[in-house]
């Protein structure tokens, strides 16, 4: 639905649910209740019919138009324009003082077209669109900044765009070639992105399929060696099959996995393939001294000196990428360090080492000090030593997958399946079977309450297991698009069973709500703006609100049933309907949420102590002290080599304990006696 009805429908479903416990309780004025709720049955059924789209199934039901399509991207454009300059933003990209990047035509024989011409960063907007292909290949060494002029280029093309294809930036470590398509890999990337291509109404059916069919997505690959070695070459044959020549596309890759995958499987064909280059010693002293106070500048003078004198050296080779520059800059930030300790031959022998110490240092730096947690707008100050364990667990989970990207509805992969699905059943069959259990010890049937209220939590159980299971999110086509008839013979179901029971209010009341509940589900299931820029946060409080609307919905459908079937005069039955009513709603509103299963994978694992209980807040804080970076509803870390130490350190923590475990155990101290 566009914007509009979707405002509409939750304006409406929730005055229909107000006024219908509203009417309940002024029928001592001479208000027929019967007749009450039979208008607002009707009323509703009206909004249904006058806001579903299924009635202009011929409009919606076809593939997307030409003109669905052209709606698609504009919008796309600006909700990605937004992602990334924001982006661009919190790394200071836009720094008056940002070090430019430059790169040369390679050397290596990995491209059938001429050598391309030198280039900067800042004008790499320009160098790509004088390509005659507009196909690049940004090669480089590891934190040379190939996916900082990768964004850039992103950012550059989204301010400049007046139609046509749609940049995307994309990491490619969430790929496997050998389990899908490069073309299905990008469709259900943009669908999970941008949930909101599934709009029918606004896009048509089966927008996010047809651009990629029709090449109206600029596909932005970042991290060609990021896929396994074994797969890399196949990976650039089916790019290169997938996007033949004259269609624009921009890859990044590290030299040596990019030389040798050209040599495997053929370079890309009519792709411009630059290299940036090692920074200058002079740009690299004049950064330091920028990012730094007159004291702290002075701090670096015997590190320059050292890198005039050796401008072979392990220092210079070590500061001449950006990214170990900028972890230095961070790392010697204040008075505590002192960025001297560079020249010990002794603890760093070669850049590897220096290059490691600044990863670890990250770290150290950025939680635990209040000054800088401050000045960052960190929301509160992070243990150190707990803030390094939750990053290491989170990298090392990261590294098993073999990814870059940190989605926080992947959590539970950490948990595994199985008991994720039953530490989730147990709890929604716990709070739903307890709420229908309560309010029926108060009935006119008690007894029966403990049986009744078993069963409710079986049932809310075994549901919940079979919600567990991730599924793909298809388009709904036919009679499920529709807002009345759905909602209308649901709620007609529920309703006849209630109103043979307990008479024909409590039917009607039982019916409406639940009517009111699937249209509500209907209406918070998918996002109506694809101009809105994706974000962790955004994503999750669209999942918080369809639970909270759903189970407010049933508790004053449970209350309004409660005080109908056991009568308004008996103490407390409202308020009773109204908390049975919120549990059972509850567990039945998070079923197939992310949400839900996000939630049951953060308490295990942080009542472990692998991770914070408030976890996406310190996401959050580590994006903002520079150990984390956001992409698009992802987290990464700041770049590879940081996740890869964090793991490093992680697994050596992990042998570290088995080995303590084992000289601990009584076999092993008996063989050492025996010895």
């Amino acid at each position: 639905m566009s914007r509009f009805r979707q405002q509409a429908l939750l304006t409406g479903c929730v005055l229909t649910a107000v006024l219908t416990a509203a009417g309940l309780f002024v029928t001592d004025h001479g208000i027929n209740a019967h007749l009450w709720l039979i208008v607002l049955a009707l009323a509703f059924l009206g909004l249904l019919a006058l806001l579903d789209p299924w009635v202009r199934r011929r409009h919606n039901a076809a593939l997307s138009t030409d003109e669905h399509l052209d709606a698609a991207c504009r919008a796309l454009a600006v909700g990605l324009q937004s992602q990334w300059n924001d982006e661009v933003r919190s790394r200071g990209l836009t720094d008056p003082d940002l070090l430019d990047l430059h790169w040369i035509a390679t050397e290596l024989d990995v491209s059938d077209e001429p050598a391309a011409p030198p280039g900067r960063s800042d004008a790499v907007v320009g160098a790509f669109q004088r390509q005659i292909n507009r196909r690049m290949v940004i090669i480089g060494g590891a934190g040379t900044g190939k996916s900082t002029v990768a964004m850039l280029l992103t950012c550059g093309l989204l301010d400049r765009y007046d139609g046509g294809m749609v940049p995307v930036l994309l990491p490619l470590s969430t790929w496997n070639p050998a389990v899908e398509d490069i073309r299905t890999w990008l469709t259900r990337r943009l669908y999970e992105d941008h949930p909101a291509l599934r709009n029918t109404e606004l896009y048509g059916s089966y927008a996010g399929d047809l651009l990629i069919e029709q090449h109206l997505v600029l596909p932005v690959l970042d991290g060609l060696d990021d896929i396994p070695a074994h797969q890399r070459a196949d990976a650039l044959a089916r790019i290169a099959k997938a996007f033949p020549a004259k269609r624009p596309l921009v890859l990044t890759c590290r030299t040596d996995e990019f030389e040798q995958a050209v040599h495997l499987a053929g370079p890309l064909p009519g792709a411009d393939v630059v290299e940036l280059a090692p920074l200058d010693l002079d740009e690299v002293a004049a950064y330091l001294r920028a990012s730094a106070d007159s004291w702290g500048a002075a701090r670096w003078e015997p590190v320059f000196i050292q890198l005039r004198e050796e401008p072979d050296g392990r220092l210079a080779d070590a500061l001449s990428t950006p990214l170990t520059m900028w972890l230095a800059s961070m790392v010697y930030a204040d008075s505590e360090a002192e960025p001297t300790e560079l020249l010990d031959r002794g603890r760093f022998p070669d850049a590897r080492a220096i290059s490691d110490h600044l990863c670890d240092e990250l770290v150290s730096r950025a939680f635990g000090n209040r000054a800088f947690a401050h000045h960052a707008r960190a929301t509160q100050v992070w243990p150190r030593d707990r803030a390094r364990k939750w990053l290491e667990f989170l990298a090392h989970e990261m590294r098993d997958r073999g990814i870059r990207e940190l989605a926080w509805w992947e959590l539970r992969r950490s948990v595994g399946n199985t008991w994720l699905a039953v530490l989730g059943a147990l709890v929604l069959g716990a709070i739903g079977g307890f709420g229908v259990g309560w309010l029926m010890a108060y009935s006119i049937t008690p007894s029966l309450a403990p049986i009744t209220g078993l069963v409710a939590g079986i049932a809310v159980g075994a549901a919940a297991l079979t919600a567990s299971h991730e599924r793909k999110a298809k388009p709904r086509l036919g009679i499920w698009r529709s807002l009345l008839l759905v909602p209308g013979v649901l709620g007609l179901a529920a309703g006849l069973v209630f109103g043979a029971l307990y008479g024909l209010s409590a039917g009607l009341v039982v019916g409406l709500g639940l009517a009111v509940a699937i249209a509500l589900r209907f209406a918070l299931s998918s996002a109506a703006e694809l101009s809105q820029a994706s974000s962790p946060q955004w994503t999750m409080a669209r999942d918080r609100i369809a639970v909270w609307t759903g189970s407010l919905v049933l508790a004053v459908v449970f209350g309004s049933a409660a005080a109908l079937v056991f009568g308004p005069t008996q103490t407390g039955m409202v308020g009773l309907g109204l908390a049975s009513g919120l549990m059972l709603g509850f567990a039945l509103a998070v079923l197939h949420l992310r949400w839900w299963w996000f939630t049951v994978a953060r308490i295990w694992l942080a009542l472990r102590g692998k991770l914070p209980w408030e976890l996406m807040v310190f996401l959050e804080d580590a994006r903002k002290l520079g150990v984390l970076c956001r992409a698009g509803a992802c987290y990464q870390f700041r770049h590879g080599l940081v996740q890869d130490r964090l793991a490093e350190h992680e697994m050596t923590s992990r042998t570290t304990r088995s080995a303590g475990q084992v000289l601990r155990s009584p076999f092993s101290a008996k063989a050492t006696s025996e010895q």
